[in-house]
C-alpha cells in the first residue's frame, strides 16, 4: 500500500487552514456532478404539449423536471435508469374516475374505490372524481380521500349536494340541485374543484342540466355531463347542438344509446357541428357506456375522442374497462397512434380541466411521468356488453414517477441484481428519487 501511504503523507504536508478549504470544495464538485436526481435515459418521449415524439433523456431534480435533452451523461445523476425501447409520457390524467371513499376500506358510495389502489400501477399520477361528492359533501371527501392520498385527486361537483351516495333516487332530487350552494363550494375550494357533473338523471325535463350549468357559468368553470336516461322530451342532439358551451365536455361517447350512426352507419353531422363549437367528448368507459359497435364506426371516421378516461369504479374496474392502459390499449388496437393516444391521456385532459401546469415534460413542471411498454402478441379487450374486440398490441406503465419519486416500477428498472449487491444487503434506493425512503409525498406539501 506504498501509494496510500505516500497520498496520505503528501496530504499532511497541506497546511490545515487549506486542508479546511479543499475538503468542502472536492464535495462540492462531487455533488454538483451528480446534479439531477434522476435520469431516465434512452426512451422515446411522447409530449403533445412540446410536440416531441423522439428519443430524448428525461433529468428529474427536486421533483420537477429538470431536462429534457438527447444525450445527458449518466454521471450527472445519482440514479440512471435504461428506458430504451419504451415510451415517456407525461403522468396519466383519468378526469372521470369514482373515488370517494372514506378513512381506511369504508366506501361511502357502493361503487367506490381507493385513489392510490388503482392510480400508480397504470401511470395514473392524477385522477378527477366525476361527481360522486356534492355541495353538501365535498367537504368530506377533501379531508377523508383528497388529503390522504398520494395521488393528486381532483374533483368534479355534482350539482346534487349529496353527490352520488345514499340510494339510487338521490340524483333525481330537484330540491338538492341548488346552483348557488354548488358555485359558493368551488370558489371555496378551487384548489381542488375543476368543474361542475350532472349525472343519471332520469326526468323528461332539463332541469339537472340547466341547473348544473347555472353552476358553471356562475363558477367560471366547466362542465361535465353523464346524460343518464336518453328522453325523446330533452333529446341529446339538442345537449350537444345548444346546450353545452365550448370547453363543457359529454363523457360516454360510445355509449350505446348515443345516437352516433344513421342507417348508413355514417356519424351523425350533429357531432362534428358541436365538436367545431368547441364541444369535447371523453370516453368514461365504465361498467356500462362503451360499447365496440358504436367505436370501431366512429374511429374509422376519425371521430375521436377528446380524452380518454375509465369510469373507474368497482363494477367497471373487474369487467370490460379494468384499468387506465387497458382503454387505452382499446384505442391504439383501433388504430389511433401511439402519439394521439399519450395526448389524449395527458395534454388533452389537463387542457379540458384548466390545468395546464399538468400533462406535460415542461423543465420545471411537475415531475410526473409515465414509463410505457407496448407488447405485441395476442390480446383480447371487451366492451361492456362482453363483445371482444382482438388486437396485437398491448399498453403497459412499466414505471410511474410522482413529483419526482418512483412509486410504482413493475419490472424493477429502477433496482440492482440482488447478486451484485453485498452479502447483506438492505434497503436499495434514496429518498430523491425512491418512493419507498425518505418524507411521503403527501408530507413534503
Amino acid at each position: 500500500m506504498p501509494c496510500i501511504r505516500k497520498a496520505r503523507r503528501e496530504y499532511d504536508t497541506i497546511p490545515r487552514m487549506l486542508r479546511l478549504f479543499i475538503v468542502p470544495l472536492l464535495a462540492s464538485l462531487a455533488l454538483h456532478a451528480q446534479q439531477y436526481d434522476l435520469l431516465l435515459k434512452g426512451g422515446t418521449v411522447l409530449d403533445a404539449r412540446n410536440r416531441i415524439n423522439a428519443v430524448r433523456d428525461v433529468a428529474i431534480k427536486d421533483g420537477r423536471i429538470a431536462a429534457v435533452s438527447a444525450g445527458i451523461p449518466a454521471s450527472q445523476a445519482l440514479k440512471t435508469v435504461d428506458v430504451s425501447g419504451l415510451y415517456v409520457a407525461p403522468g396519466l390524467i383519468d378526469i372521470h374516475v369514482h373515488v370517494f371513499a372514506g378513512e381506511g376500506r369504508e366506501y361511502m358510495g357502493e361503487s367506490s374505490v381507493m385513489p392510490d389502489d388503482h392510480s400508480f400501477r397504470s401511470g395514473v399520477t392524477t385522477m378527477v372524481d366525476a361527481g360522486s361528492s356534492g355541495w353538501k359533501s365535498f367537504p368530506r371527501f377533501k379531508t377523508r380521500v383528497i388529503d390522504k392520498s398520494h395521488t393528486r385527486v381532483l374533483a368534479f361537483l355534482n350539482i346534487v349536494g349529496t353527490g352520488m351516495g345514499g340510494g339510487s333516487d338521490v340524483e333525481q332530487n330537484t330540491n338538492e340541485m341548488n346552483a348557488k350552494a354548488c358555485a359558493e363550494r368551488i370558489k371555496q375550494y378551487r384548489k381542488d374543484i375543476v368543474g361542475v357533473k350532472t349525472a343519471h338523471y332520469t326526468a323528461p325535463n332539463w332541469i339537472a342540466v340547466d341547473n348544473a350549468l347555472a353552476c358553471a357559468n356562475e363558477s367560471g368553470t366547466p362542465l361535465i355531463v353523464d346524460f343518464g336516461k336518453f328522453q325523446p322530451e330533452r333529446p341529446y342532439e339538442e345537449l350537444i347542438s345548444k346546450k353545452l358551451r365550448p370547453g363543457d365536455i359529454y363523457t360516454h361517447t360510445y355509449l350505446a344509446s348515443v345516437p352516433m350512426l344513421d342507417a348508413q352507419g355514417k356519424v351523425r353531422e350533429y357531432l362534428r357541428e358541436g365538436r367545431k363549437r368547441g364541444v369535447l367528448f371523453d370516453v368514461g368507459h365504465g361498467g356500462g357506456s362503451f360499447v365496440f359497435r358504436q367505436a370501431v364506426p366512429a374511429m374509422r371516421q376519425d371521430f375521436w375522442p377528446d380524452s380518454i378516461s375509465t369510469d373507474l369504479h368497482i363494477t367497471s374496474m373487474n369487467a370490460g374497462m379494468k384499468d387506465m392502459t387497458n382503454v387505452m390499449s382499446k384505442f391504439l388496437v383501433m388504430g389511433m397512434p401511439m402519439d394521439e393516444v399519450v395526448a389524449r391521456s395527458t395534454w388533452n385532459p389537463a387542457r379540458e380541466i384548466r390545468r395546464e401546469e399538468l400533462g406535460h415534460l415542461t423543465v420545471g413542471a411537475v415531475a410526473d411521468v409515465a414509463v410505457l411498454s407496448v407488447l405485441t402478441g395476442k390480446f383480447g379487450y371487451t366492451d361492456v356488453y362482453g363483445a371482444r374486440l382482438q388486437g396485437d398490441k398491448k399498453i403497459v406503465a412499466e414505471l410511474t414517477v410522482r413529483e419526482g419519486r418512483v412509486v410504482w416500477d413493475l419490472n424493477g428498472l429502477t433496482r440492482s441484481d440482488w447478486n451484485t449487491l453485498p452479502k447483506e444487503y438492505g434497503p436499495q434506493g434514496d429518498g430523491r428519487w425512491d418512493g419507498t425512503l425518505g418524507q411521503s409525498i403527501r408530507a413534503r406539501k
